[in-house]
């Protein structure tokens, strides 16, 4: 199950719409072994497209160099789907690299705050796992 505050699923959201029509990405990172989202970190989407995203690579690798040097990993890595449910694809799955990780996506196909969805990606299997906000 992921807990996730609540400000911080705000935040996810707000990103997701200010990026529409192309897809939002981020990362929450927190403390190593506590699975506790708390400090959000939205990234810019490289790809800039609707149906696909990309961590910049040096945007990345400052992001990971900051969560080693403060004792965090990636909590939460997140994405938008623009016009699909918030279902990861083929290609979220291939890429999914972080085995402790929640994959949250965020459908903006409508208005509506609806599609926030939680998915633990372990080799190529999607298990799909309860969001609960604090």
């Amino acid at each position: 199950m992921l807990r996730i505050d609540r400000a911080i699923h705000d935040q996810i959201w707000a990103h997701a719409r200010r990026d529409h029509p192309d897809e939002a990405c981020g990362v929450v990172a927190g403390a190593e072994d506590s699975d506790t989202p708390t400090r959000f970190v939205p990234m810019l989407n490289a790809a800039r497209s609707p149906t696909f995203y990309e961590f910049d690579s040096a945007d990345l690798l400052q992001l990971y160099k900051a969560m080693s040097a403060n004792d965090e990993e990636p909590v939460v890595i997140y994405h938008s789907h623009t016009a699909t449910e918030a279902y990861p694809s083929r290609t979220d799955i291939s890429l999914a690299q972080e085995p402790n990780a929640h994959y949250v996506l965020v459908s903006t196909r409508t208005d509506e705050d609806t599609e926030f969805r939680s998915y633990r990606i372990v080799d190529g299997v999607v298990t799909e796992e309860p969001v609960e906000l604090v």
